[in-house]
């Protein structure tokens, strides 16, 4: 009960700051603009709280799932000279931007605290040169400074592995600072190929998702099936036994045992191959100063953004499938088995990041479409009539309800 109690808090927390500080955004830039805010609410249906302010009635409502700002003149015809209708194109855009981008700069501000208080490992040197690789076999050494590869800087592991990656096992011009010199060394890297499956596995061997056009989603796996054995190997239901079998050298095919509703299945899999490239060396972290953890928190938090805008335009581009996505059921279950306060800050930062950059795609009843109308009105020089701009909205809010559904209904399959 405890449990439950506690995982209840996290969530309304998690959702109350998030809708919040959206819907302040929305509010202040308003007021800035002069525009009149007749309602602010946090949540929607029946209203549990109100408060009468000035010219503004604050309400807090029951369902705790989003809120709004109610402006004068925005769903409906009005002459007061505060009304939003009545302001110019660019404010407007400014107020309707105003929500997506708090949540966004908030998530980028929490991410680079949370990054910048753990340490730095901004850092070139190396620390430690391993047996068997080509760092070792061309003579690379414990502090050697790895400054430059085929032109590139290298500054941190992450420009090391961009630069390895692009190299695609070709000889690299490197350069290399050992104490006061520069030295030059054409290093062909080290090759490691590893078995693909395309396969994401909870701790009890249910499949939670599986890449496009993967071996396993060719070969007819498919999301919820709960692998029980690998070439007859028992797995009791432990996903480190499930990767070992898969990783298991000189086996190219693969059989596996799995249950999928009621039923027991035997699929043949045979695995893609992945090559990867190395040095083979351990990177030293950099001296621990306000200057490098800054400039480490700065990477890591454009790598953050970087990842959730080629997520979402993955599922544009249909490398990504809509069964894949996560709805407020599943939220809810992530959020719920976080595991301390940096770990519920690194889930609200990814889950306000995500609402944000959702939030201005140009489509009918999301911020976005909101932005793509003032855009048509300000090409037109004259608004689209309001029924026709009420029917797009209707059309955009039931297609965003139906995407909910179908989303939540794939949430609760996979937990349950």
């Amino acid at each position: 009960m405890i449990t439950f109690i506690l995982s209840a808090m996290k969530i309304i927390a998690l959702l109350g700051v998030l809708i919040t500080i959206h819907e302040l955004g929305h509010f202040l830039v308003a007021k800035l603009c002069r525009v009149k805010v007749n309602e602010f609410s946090i949540g929607f249906g029946p209203i549990i709280s109100q408060k009468y302010g000035k010219e503004t009635k604050y309400t807090l409502r029951l369902i705790p799932l989003g809120g709004f700002n109610s402006l004068e003149g925005e769903d409906e015809a009005s002459k007061d000279e505060r009304a939003f209708s009545q302001v110019s194109i660019p404010k407007r855009m400014v107020i309707v931007l105003a929500g997506a981008m708090v949540n966004i700069i908030f998530a980028i501000i929490v991410y680079f605290v949370l990054t910048a208080s753990m340490g730095t490992y901004l850092s070139n040197e190396i620390g430690e040169v391993l047996d068997g690789y080509a760092g070792e076999a061309y003579g690379l050494q414990a502090g050697d400074k790895i400054i430059e590869g085929n032109g590139q800087k290298i500054n941190s592991k992450k420009d090391l592995n961009e630069m390895l990656e692009k190299s695609e096992g070709k000889e690299i011009k490197t350069k290399i600072q050992r104490d006061n010199e520069i030295l030059v060394y054409h290093i062909k890297p080290s090759e490691i190929t590893a078995k693909v499956t395309g396969i994401y596995l909870d701790e009890k061997c249910k499949i939670i998702a599986l890449e496009k056009q993967s071996p396993a989603e060719r070969q007819g796996l498919k999301t919820n099936d709960v692998l029980l054995k690998i070439n007859g190997k028992d797995l009791q239901g432990d996903r480190n036994m499930a990767l070992e079998q898969i990783r298991q050298k000189g086996v190219n095919t693969m059989m596996f045992t799995i249950k999928r509703g009621g039923e027991n299945l035997v699929i043949e899999l045979t695995p893609d191959y992945e090559t990867s490239y190395y040095l083979g060396v351990n990177l030293k972290p950099a001296e621990d100063n306000l200057v490098n953890r800054c400039l480490h928190a700065g990477m890591q938090t454009q790598e953050f953004f970087m990842s959730i805008v080629d997520n979402i335009k993955q599922l544009f581009t249909g490398n990504v499938g809509v069964d894949q996505m996560m709805g407020p059921v599943g939220i809810s279950e992530v959020v719920a088995k976080t595991n301390g306060i940096t770990e519920f800050l690194e889930m609200m930062a990814l889950i306000s990041l995500s609402l944000g950059i959702t939030n201005l795609l140009p489509i009918p009843a999301l911020d976005g479409g909101k932005i793509l109308m003032l855009l048509i009105e300000a090409i037109r020089r004259k608004p689209l009539r309001q029924e026709v701009e009420a029917n797009i909205q209707l059309l955009g809010f039931a297609v965003l309800i139906a995407l909910s559904l179908y989303v939540t209904y794939h949430d609760i399959v996979r937990i349950f």
